[in-house]
């Protein structure tokens, strides 16, 4: 009831106590490039359903909530706590002010107003508004720093905080703050030398710089913008235009750290408006876009492992890989959001869709109060309710999400109201010289159908284009007994430009279906998942009590028959084998739902027809455990040693051990222990100590027996593995078969450089019978 009552109040119901917020303030500067579409003011918008829902929530419990005190900690008492803590106060105006844009909440407001000038307060005489000590500030007497960023984001958040409440002294903070830098670089230095990560942490200015142009008029700023672009040629410069032009893959650009990378992109994206550089959107933008799409993007709508793009099609997808920051998702939805507006192609639509229903989501606490930093396609979701810059960038994805909804177009036939989502939901628009509200009232995601409704004090002529997305097979639509339709390589239902008058309706039929996807990647090959319109489709453990772990089983069907589960929540049964073949009635939910109550889940299962790895290991369906949890989500029964775990928690221990009890008793004759990785500071065993033993129960309450060990483990110490390579095999062959309920490996963990703590590691444990 709350889910749906929070829908209700984003899509345009003003909160309670809401007051509507003024126009925004219009641009001093016209864009050199027109938008192809128009964004329309997030006061002009309103979204419900199961997006709004997010929405809503992200906003009155994350945005209203949080304490922004500590995001302004570092600005009262400097040196912040750590180098970039400045980001984050920024961050939060921006998406806080989209949210009260979007919703009018005068609690919401007020806080604004008190950060805003709390943090314009902060400001010294030289325009300096950052959290570092005098000799630190800009790295001008030591190293690369953040100090530059963390003014972006205070940029950015102060920039929409004007726009969308006509804020003096916030529009003349960030023109002390523009001015300080057009006056310390590169006078006093490079600006690539000032930031980390090939200087483009720094160079990100560019996106609220050519802003701030815009805002004020001032061709400094623009003169500063060319500057910043110019630079990225220096010597040891980040060489972003040259390389994307040269053919190079983002990965192979700079040092391919992705969210800094696309946080320079969206800033061309600004430059080429101002500018109206249109070869600049055709040869570097679209063309950096393609790269990641063919070669980097994950099925979920997000990129980068550890941060960085990774080599073409390696898209490694567990925890240990640290997938899909939260960071680069909201950049990436930034990045499509400003080429659609360019260009109107529909691809970048169909992208927004992808990234916004579930790796954004998906990183979102379903409680709306805290945010993922990484958000791997398996494992477990690591929700911590800290100050981490995914903490202040989800946020963000979540409130630019409404302007992804809807835009107006002006084309040669007049005004045209783009429709790019099929959720309920509702655009105020000037549309034929008439302001005219269009609402949608929508069976999605249950139903394919929806009604769009024009409310007009007169008479408007425009046209309405309403985006036919990849998940469908096609969209038709009805107005006054006339019917359209388009598929989704047409892109767009066109209803060309006609008289509307109050009352109107048009019917969209929709109709969908799940799906079995599957994606080519070098790292992990041989998968398949789950689809349902938009959303990708997860196995949550929590969900399945009682059936094999997600890593042991596989899809059925080439053409997925699932039913829906009943419950409020969006759910579905379809059937999965095991490792032996028998089916299992499964549970599926939208990734973005998936691990919310903190159990495993996964995406990718075998391909229908594909044979279990492993599968004649007696373990393979069994429950795995050992001696301490350690930092590592993985597992040791799903056939793929890179899936390994770790007893790591900083802390010394004499002795560590990985078990599996089996479903049944079963007799087994030889046990293979698979090394997991060795790390700096220990993840393998001290053989020095004795060689890994290996043991097992006779029943399921009964005690541990020795029955071997790993005789061909190698001789590693304490701080030496040895040479052990990832995923190696160690064989013990049993003297005589044994009964077993349970097997495991007992060893001493080893210390490596660190003597204070001690672990080990485990790829796969397997047994077999005769």
């Amino acid at each position: 009831m709350m889910i749906a009552l929070l829908a209700a109040a984003c899509l345009g119901q003003l909160s309670p106590g809401g007051a509507s917020p003024p126009p925004p303030v219009a641009y001093v500067v016209q864009p050199g490039l027109a938008d192809r579409m128009e964004v329309l003011s997030p006061s002009q918008i309103g979204v419900g359903g199961w997006l709004g829902a997010r929405i809503a929530l992200n906003q009155k419990q994350r945005l209203l909530n949080v304490d922004t005190e500590p995001l302004l900690a570092g600005y009262r008492r400097k040196p912040g706590s750590h180098p970039w803590i400045g980001e984050h106060v920024g961050k939060w105006l921006h998406a806080a002010t989209l949210a009260w844009a979007n919703t009018g909440d005068l609690g919401l407001k007020a806080k604004l107003d008190r950060v805003a000038a709390d943090l314009i307060a902060c400001q010294e005489p030289d325009g300096y508004l950052g959290t570092y000590v005098p000799e630190k500030r800009f790295g001008l007497f030591e190293g690369a720093d953040w100090d530059v960023w963390s003014h972006k984001y205070n940029l950015i958040g102060l920039l929409t905080y004007y726009q969308h409440t006509g804020n003096a002294p916030a529009l003349s903070c960030c023109r002390k703050m523009a001015d300080l830098l057009v006056a310390t670089f590169p006078a006093r230095k490079s600006i690539r030398e000032a930031g980390t990560h090939v200087g483009m942490a720094a160079t990100s200015v560019l996106e609220p710089i050519v802003l701030l142009y815009r805002f004020t008029g001032d061709p400094r700023y623009l003169d500063f913008a060319r500057y910043i672009v110019k630079s990225w040629d220096e010597p040891g410069g980040a060489g972003i235009i040259a390389s994307i032009r040269a053919g190079k893959g983002l990965n192979e650009t700079a040092n391919g750290k992705a969210y800094e990378m696309l946080s320079n992109l969206v800033g061309l994206c600004e430059l080429a408006r101002a500018t109206g550089d249109d070869e600049l959107v055709h040869g570097v933008l679209i063309r950096a876009w393609h790269d990641v799409v063919a070669n980097r993007l994950y099925v979920t709508g997000s990129t980068s492992s550890r941060e960085h793009f990774q080599p073409n099609r390696v898209l490694p997808d567990r925890p240990s890989a640290n997938v899909g920051e939260t960071c680069v998702t909201t950049t990436w939805i930034q990045f499509n959001l400003q080429l659609l507006r360019l260009t109107g192609d529909v691809r970048f639509a169909n992208e927004l869709d992808r990234s916004i229903y579930n790796h954004l989501a998906a990183a979102q606490h379903p409680g709306g109060d805290d945010w993922c930093y990484y958000t791997s396609l398996e494992g477990k979701k690591p929700y911590d309710a800290g100050i981490t810059c995914c903490h202040s960038s989800g946020p963000r994805g979540m409130a630019l999400a409404v302007q992804a909804a809807y835009f107006r177009a002006v084309r040669d036939g007049g005004d045209a109201l783009v429709v790019n989502t099929l959720e309920d939901s509702r655009a105020t628009a000037t549309l034929g010289g008439v302001e005219t509200t269009v609402t949608q009232s929508s069976g999605f995601p249950e139903e394919g159908v929806s009604v769009l409704t024009i409310h007009a004090a007169r008479p408007a002529r425009f046209g309405i284009r309403v985006r036919v997305p990849t998940w469908l097979g096609g969209i038709s639509a009805t107005a006054g007994g006339q019917a359209v339709e388009a598929t989704p390589s047409q892109g767009w239902v066109e209803l060309p430009a006609r008289e509307w008058k109050d009352g109107d309706r048009v019917t969209l039929s929709f109709p969908f279906s799940p799906k079995l996807g599957y994606q080519g990647r070098a790292s992990t090959p041989g998968g398949a998942f789950l689809s349902y319109g938009p959303f990708v489709l997860a196995y949550d453990e929590a969900n399945n009590p009682g059936l094999p772990p997600a890593s042991t089983l596989g899809l059925v069907e080439p053409t997925p028959k699932l039913t829906r589960a009943l419950g409020p929540d969006l759910a579905f049964l379809g059937p999965v084998a095991d490792r032996r073949g028998t089916i299992h009635r499964a549970v599926f939910v939208p990734f973005a739902d998936a691990g919310a109550t903190g159990g495993r889940y996964r995406v990718w299962l075998r391909m229908p027809g594909e044979p279990a790895k492993a599968a004649n290991s007696l373990l393979g369906d069994g429950e795995e455990a050992r001696s301490r949890p350690g930092n590592q989500d993985g597992s040791i029964v799903d056939g793929d040693p890179n899936s390994f775990v770790v007893t790591f928690d900083r802390t010394p221990s004499a002795e560590d051990w990985y078990s599996v009890a089996l479903p049944s008793p079963a007799r087994i004759t030889r046990v293979v222990f698979r090394h997991g990785h060795s790390f700096h500071d220990g993840g393998w065993f001290d053989a020095s100590k004795g060689r890994p033993k290996v043991q097992v129960r006779r029943s399921t309450e009964g005690p541990w027996e020795t029955v071997g060990e790993l005789a061909t483990y190698p001789a590693t110490t304490a701080a030496d593995h040895a040479g052990l390579k990832d995923g190696q095999a160690f064989e013990c062959k049993l003297v005589a078969p044994v009964a077993a309920s349970a097997v495991r490996v007992i060893g001493t963990p080893a210390k490596g450089d660190d003597p204070g703590q001690a672990f080990s590691s485990c790829g796969e444990l397997e047994a077999y019978g005769e």
